[in-house]
């Protein structure tokens, strides 16, 4: 807490800004090649459309990608563009018959403004068809996908305290704050379908996508996206569904977005393998883990959400075809309600097993629930100043009713008989934000949120961020944007208290502080981009020795830089993605230094006279590798990575050999999955105890229609 000077003085200078935002009808859509550096509000934890930003991809949307600015990531953004190596920019290969007319957005981080999205059906790389692989640029997961997954780049990963019971499924998952909108000319569906390995360790994913207009105001659409993996190793099956539900009304002066959410995951529980040695003297089917069937043990998290959205803009004008915002009246009125339930259930058949040090409620049978269930309220009003395309000027403020309620079991008097605790705990935040367009390429922002009674009262999260972007004519365009954050926030109520038949606890714990700085360039004419992150967390809180909670007293520091460079000679590519990263205190927070992805291919389009039809290719290899590092390991019956010093993974290089096609709107890719599995060594972990799986080969298509 030496530093504490320095965060009160950059409080105090920050606080003002924190008071308001951005003009919601500030943000035109994309007109160009890149995204405009008009999306203020973008500085928001997690939230799309700042220029210079990282890309990630969304389940359910094709070609969906996820920008996040250096702030906190865990909000999946639907549909941004940005092709691998590219990020910012739209990736060759865009079907102009569909895009042309339509249009897609999401909302900013308070729900008030539209952030376009650029419409994508790309091909390039399509091979990296996981949304939880492309949510990050690099994850580690048990094993098999479709299982939890942490982000190994500490920027990308959940902190927020709302998100601690689906923190490792949010790859998959749909959320209030990544629901993707679109306005369309056309009805649109997509079917996308992906297979490997034989039919019983089969790993399959399924996702369809449709949306139609009513009229050229009003339009609903749904996503259902699945994924379903037997896997190689015994006990390790996931089976993830997840629907979407949405519509959006865009009139001149009265908006309404509505999204309903349904997120259903269940993994069967090996409590990983006894020794790692076994992978050389087994094949996978008969490798021993520690919980087995016996056990049957398994992990369901449920999660439900329905969201609306309603402003209202005296004045306000929108493009008669497109529903772009042309102009936008003084004074915005909004209204933002959000009810969410998530429940999490663990199974075993056999407590008594060695993986648990304890069982407290019942010897012969593990039925553990975790439940959460917030219903959120804002009433707010923004002006804005100025004209849009010029010199803008703006601020919003309101006030947001938090209602929480948690429930669980807690162990009671006897081990047959538990204590059904449930509490209510609630808060009032006031909410704010100011900015300052100058033309559409230079900017900056700030918001806030102050919780000032109740469950979090006195906790407070500002955001800061200011962007250019510089022509340099032939050397094309270049975006630069600087980001910042100040937290101070009371952990998951998770953290204080927890009951269950393994695993019971009661802690008093002090607020986690954060300073959080970014920086991005985007240049996307020479397929480059970099990305630094440095943080300052005071009070770092986090599941440690023993799986249990642990505050570390003190500062840590941590510093990330990421660089995506993509080569092009003729047509040969070399696509390449490196991750540095450097912590003050590996005891407490441990990272592999350098991650690395470089993916090497040929690239042709094949045009056939006869018929005027044309055949995209690509043929190719990649892989994947970081320095060795004290991963963190799984426990199932929480749920929860937890830090550990006896085992390190790393210096294992996973290698994929791809083909890629696009024949008009279909694209297919054929991959041979980790194909030096047993060849390059048998340290093939990204988590300790839970193998990958080997040698596969993959296949998978999709489907675009619209007429």
């Amino acid at each position: 807490m030496r530093k504490l000077p320095l965060y009160i003085a950059s409080f105090i200078l920050l606080l003002p800004l924190a008071l308001a935002g951005q003009d919601p009808d500030s943000l035109r859509a994309v007109r160009s090649r890149t995204i405009p550096a008009l999306q203020p509000d973008s500085v928001a934890a997690g939230r799309p459309g700042a220029p210079g930003t990282q890309t990630r991809d969304i389940p359910g949307v094709p070609g969906g990608q996820q920008t996040t600015g250096g702030q906190t990531p865990g909000q999946q953004i639907p549909g941004a563009p940005g092709a691998p190596g590219t990020p910012g920019a739209m990736p060759p290969g865009i079907d102009t018959t569909f895009t042309k007319g339509s249009r897609q957005w999401t909302l900013s981080a308070d729900y008030t403004t539209e952030i376009p999205v650029p419409l994508d059906t790309a091909f390039s790389l399509f091979h990296r068809y996981r949304s939880a692989d492309r949510y990050s640029d690099f994850n580690a997961y048990n094993g098999n996908y479709g299982q939890p997954t942490y982000q190994i780049n500490f920027f990308d990963r959940e902190w927020k305290p709302d998100g601690f019971l689906y923190a490792y499924y949010i790859p998959f998952m749909f959320t209030p704050s990544n629901t993707l909108f679109i306005n369309t000319h056309v009805p649109f569906t997509e079917l996308k379908w992906s297979n490997g390995g034989a039919r019983s360790v089969a790993e399959q994913t399924f996702r369809v996508r449709h949306s139609q207009n009513v009229n050229r105001r009003l339009n609903f659409g749904l996503i259902y996206d699945i994924v379903y993996n037997i896997g190689q190793y015994n006990l390790q099956r996931a089976i993830d569904k997840n629907f979407l539900l949405h519509g959006s009304y865009n009139g001149n002066a009265y908006n309404a977005y509505f999204s309903a959410g349904i997120n259903n995951h269940e993994s069967e529980e090996s409590g990983g393998m006894i020794s790692k040695d076994d992978l050389s003297r087994y094949a996978p089917e008969g490798i021993p883990f520690i919980l087995n069937e016996l056990n049957s043990a398994r992990s369901v998290l449920n999660n439900r959400y329905v969201m609306f959205v309603q402003r209202y803009a005296p004045g306000g004008k929108r493009d008669t075809v497109t529903g772009e915002v042309l102009s936008s009246g003084p004074v915005t009125f909004s209204h933002i309600g959000i009810l969410e339930w998530t429940k999490r259930l663990y199974f075993d058949n056999y407590p008594l097993s060695s993986l648990y040090d304890t069982v407290m409620i019942n010897n012969s049978l593990t039925a553990d629930s975790l439940q959460q269930r917030t219903l959120s309220n804002t009433l707010r009003v923004d002006f804005a100043a100025g004209r849009t395309d010029r010199f803008r000027i703006g601020a919003g403020a309101g006030i947001r009713s938090e209602l929480r309620r948690f429930g669980q079991i807690m162990p009671g008097d006897t081990l047959t008989r538990p204590d059904i605790v449930s509490r209510n705990m609630n808060s009032l935040v006031l909410t704010g934000k100011v900015f300052n367009n100058i033309g559409s390429k230079f900017g900056w922002n700030a918001s806030g949120d102050l919780w000032f009674q109740g469950y979090r009262a006195g906790d407070f999260i500002v955001d800061g961020r200011i962007y250019k972007e510089f022509g340099l004519q032939k050397l094309g365009t270049v975006t630069w944007d600087a980001t910042g954050t100040i937290a101070s926030y009371t952990p998951s109520f998770w953290y204080f208290t927890w009951g269950s038949n393994n695993f019971a606890w009661q802690y008093d714990h002090r607020r986690e502080f954060r300073l959080m700085a970014g920086s991005s360039l985007q240049w996307p004419d020479l397929n480059f981009s970099l990305r630094f992150n440095y943080a300052i967390v005071d009070n770092f809180i986090r599941m440690g020795a023993g799986a249990i909670p642990a505050q570390h007293e003190g500062g840590l520091s941590i510093l990330a830089l990421t660089a995506k460079k993509e080569f092009v000679v003729w047509k040969l590519h070399l696509d390449n993605t490196i991750l540095f990263q450097e912590t003050t205190n590996a005891d407490v927070l441990d990272l592999p230094l350098i991650t690395a992805r470089s993916a090497f291919f040929f690239s042709h389009v094949f045009r056939f006279k006869s018929t005027g039809g044309e055949l995209s290719f690509q043929l190719g290899a990649e892989a994947m590798i970081h320095t060795p590092y004290n991963a963190m390991s799984y426990m199932p019956a929480t749920g929860r990575y937890f830090s550990q010093d006896v085992t390190q993974t790393g210096n294992y290089p996973f290698v994929n050999a791809f083909i890629n096609l696009k024949v008009k709107r279909t694209r297919i890719f054929i991959m041979a999955d980790h194909l030096n599995s047993g060849l390059t060594g048998y340290e093939y972990f990204l988590v300790p105890g839970y193998p990958l799986n080997i040698r596969m080969i993959k296949y998978g298509l999709a489907w675009t229609f619209y007429d």
